[in-house]
């Protein structure tokens, strides 16, 4: 029974430790960014993105209030 709860006891300990021990391994510089050269030209596809999503809202909405004569049960 002793030799259970030690192992039990073991494990609850490796559960809690390994995530703070991956994280104190993290080094600050593997988080640095790339400088950004031509940011301004990035903003020009949420427009396309938009129009897209509108698409496929007006889309769903045709074929839900779609009305067919056909019964859907035999």
């Amino acid at each position: 029974m002793q030799l259970r709860n030690l192992t039990m006891a073991l494990g609850a300990l490796g559960l809690v430790t390994t995530p703070v021990l991956a994280q104190a391994a993290v080094s600050p510089a593997a988080r640095a960014g790339a400088p950004v050269e031509s940011a301004e030209q990035i903003g020009g596809s949420g427009v396309l993105v938009a129009i897209l999503a509108l698409a496929a809202i007006a889309g769903g909405i045709l074929i839900a209030v779609e009305d067919s004569d056909e019964p859907t049960s035999p």
